[in-house]
């Protein structure tokens, strides 16, 4: 890969004019011409619309405003088919459609090419409203991306019920693990104020097939249920229905508590389980089509059954009596540790959870972090995966790049999701992959669900950088098929956010792919974890060991010592490997058969290990650091030579940001071998550099306005 990106960067650039500066704001949605315009013209004259709903008219106005962009004129709205035009149709408006619909459900949708009393038509078909509207933004797709719109024949339905944004916003307007400014909810104006960006948001959302969001923060106030704000939550939902978008609440356990003076949240009370009955039917009232209740309980500080000796799976079940009347849901995180447990942090969600399988009822998701941690560069899946058959598991990603460089370093997520969702639990044999686990598929499940942690804010560029758009992007575009490949979203959203030409294209596509795998080099590397600065987690600290709870230090991580390096997860340390199914685990046991990208997540490594490449395990360390170094000063090299293709404002912000990641890829590397030299007390390999400071420069750095972190 990192000689992929050096070819470009000496290739001779082709000098075009540059567009007209941009900033971000219209996303994958720019709808530029493109240059096969007279293709696009010949399928795309005319659109047929029949339908009056909200929904119908949000798939058609979506249509015209991009098929006007790409034509470079706006099509003609006709009443009947004609040639050259594209046919929004349902059953119900037109019975004799001549497209199958089977198996397509509420939400799919059709795409083909037809012959009409000899004339051609394009028919975007769907069982429903919602169909035509994610079929109206895939042909957009097509025909942005430079695909051939002859002969199409496509039918595409989403593998996951629920797709949800989770937004960690919170009513002061901050925003928790945020890194593109303040809430884009204007707590302080809704009900009467719905400003033009939130039809954008759910228009974005939409576009790749995202059909839920959670307003509020999972560590919750209380105040989110009260009257004023059942009421702001509800003008959203009004704004976001047509859109196919359903609104949900985070909730605080202690609610009735702080609201009504209930002297007790025990789940098995019948006067708590009265008060979230009557709160569900309250906010049913303003939002009839209510998506449900996602929960943080007994993690972090956050109250919770437990406290009241019951299990998550009672009050779970608790809140799900309250909405299932009105159809509503409960999705329950697992993301529980605790600071009286001593037991390894990565084992606790699964002590907690897998006694419970089979007792939440059948409108609950257990919530499930893509790892046992806490969204790390890479994380070996969740041993809930697989281990819970009678329970459907939804999965839990970040979007938001809290420990990847948050805002400003270019690490495309489309890996590291697609990484996860392919991982092979075995948990029915072989080909038991994430991805069938959340889809249902494995077990059997109706009710599935994928959430994203959510990195949108109220920077005009919506995610803090242009780049950080396209994990929103794939985010979207994998729940909706989790067998898509990163690289084939990658290229989707690059053509639709910059260029279709190959010049621009196929060099930020190879940008992108290696970005993540640089960030692990240079951050956490072979398999260490969360050795980022406590709190802010910005930058490295993998020295700090003094903090209260031994889990909120990173030493309690890596376990560096003068022998070697690496958490001990086998038989004769944690033990984490016997959650596993066995032949994982058995894999997972033997140093020399686990992955090396994983092996100091589950292994004490002597610093003279030998690895695969033949170095020891301490100079592999540092090989990997430098090629996470070099890997970001490529993309600076390649990002330099897509000047004269790219606008001024958005290459300009890209390049100062690329420097930023440069700069800080050189202190992650340099500060972490200080650190871990002062334990290994070996030399650096022949032909390193040793690091620019001492370890004492590394550890005076303070970051106590680091956003983010409120």
């Amino acid at each position: 890969m990192f000689a992929r990106l050096f070819c470009w960067t000496v290739a001779t650039a082709v000098m075009t004019a540059p567009a007209l500066a941009e900033d971000g704001y219209d996303l994958w949605l720019r709808h530029e011409k493109v240059r096969d315009g007279g293709n696009l013209a010949r399928h795309a004259a005319a659109v047929v619309a029949p339908g009056r709903s909200a929904t119908a008219l949000a798939a058609r106005d979506e249509l015209m405003r991009g098929l006007a962009g790409a034509n470079g004129a706006a099509p003609a709205l006709v009443e009947k088919p004609m040639n050259g035009a594209i046919w929004l149709a349902t059953p119900a408006s037109a019975p004799d459609l001549p497209v199958k619909l089977d198996g397509l459900g509420e939400e799919g949708y059709a795409i083909r090419s037809v012959t009409l009393d000899g004339q051609s038509v394009t028919v975007i078909a769907a069982n429903g409203d919602a169909g035509l509207l994610y079929g109206a933004y895939a042909y957009l797709r097509l025909a942005e991306t430079g695909a051939s719109l002859d002969r199409l024949d496509i039918r595409s339905a989403p593998r996951m019920k629920l797709r949800l944004l989770n937004h960690w916003d919170n009513l002061d307007g901050t925003v928790e693990r945020g890194y593109a400014g303040q809430s884009i909810w204007d707590w302080w104006r809704l009900p009467d104020w719905k400003g033009p960006r939130y039809t954008d948001y759910a228009r974005a959302n939409a576009s790749i097939g995202i059909n839920g969001t959670v307003l509020n923060n999972v560590n919750a106030r209380s105040d989110s249920l009260t009257a004023p704000y059942i009421a702001k939550a509800a003008a959203l939902a009004d704004v976001f229905r047509p859109y196919g978008i359903k609104v949900y609440l985070s909730v605080k356990w202690t609610a009735p508590m702080e609201l009504s003076g209930l002297r007790t949240a025990d789940p098995l009370d019948p006067a708590v389980a009265a008060w979230w009955k009557a709160k569900a039917a309250e906010i049913y009232r303003a939002i009839p089509d209510f998506g449900g209740f996602l929960v943080k309980a007994n993690s972090e500080g956050q109250p919770g059954p437990q406290d009241y000796k019951r299990t998550h799976a009672d009050g779970a079940n608790m809140l799900a009596a309250a909405v299932k009347p009105h159809g509503g849901i409960v999705m329950w995180r697992a993301f529980v540790y605790a600071h009286d447990n001593p037991d390894d942090r990565a084992k606790q969600a699964y002590s907690d959870f897998k006694p419970l399988d089979g007792q939440f009822a059948d409108n609950v998701l257990v919530q499930v972090k893509n790892g046992a941690i806490d969204f790390q560069p890479r994380e070996p899946f969740h041993p809930l995966f697989g281990a819970m058959p009678r329970t459907p598991l939804m999965m839990e990603f970040q979007i938001t790049k809290e420990y990847l460089g948050q805002s400003t370093h270019l690490t495309y997520l489309g890996p590291l999701f697609e990484e996860t969702l392919k991982s092979d639990t075995f948990a029915r044999g072989k080909g038991s992959t994430v991805a069938r686990v959340i889809d249902g598929s494995l077990e059997g499940h109706k009710l599935t669900g994928i959430a994203g942690v959510a990195n949108i804010g109220a920077d005009r560029d919506w995610s803090g950088s242009i780049f950080n758009q396209a994990d929103w992007y794939a985010f979207g575009r994998l729940a909706w098929d989790p067998d898509l490949s990163a690289e084939a979203i990658a290229r989707e959203w690059a053509a639709q956010t910059f260029s279709t030409d190959a010049k621009v294209v196929d060099p930020i596509v190879a940008m992108m792919m290696g970005s993540r795998e640089a960030a692990v080099d240079y951050m956490t590397p072979l398999g260490l974890s969360h050795v980022m600065g406590t709190g802010h987690h910005y930058g490295p600290a993998p020295w700090i060991s003094e903090l209260a709870r031994p889990e909120w230090n990173p030493v309690y991580y890596h376990k560096a010592d003068a022998q070697g390096i690496g958490f001990d997860r086998t038989k004769t340390g944690s033990n984490a490997i016997a959650q596993y199914a066995p032949p994982v685990a058995k894999m997972l046991a033997d140093p020399k058969k686990t992955p090396e990208r994983d092996l100091l997540w589950f292994h004490h490594v002597g610093w003279d290990a030998k690895l695969k490449s033949g170095d020891t395990l301490w100079n592999g360390l540092i090989r990997h650091y430098d090629a996470g170094v070099a890997y970001v000063a490529a993309m600076r090299r390649t990002w330099d030579g897509l000047r004269p293709h790219v606008d001024a404002e958005r290459f300009a912000q890209t390049q100062a940001f690329l420097g930023i990641q440069h700069r800080e890829a050189k202190w992650w590397r340099d500060a972490s071998i200080a650190y871990f030299q002062t334990l290994s007390k070996r030399p650096m390999p022949p032909g390193t550099a040793a690091p620019e400071h001492d370890l004492n420069w590394y550890k005076s750095l303070a970051f106590p306005y680091a956003p983010g972190n409120p």
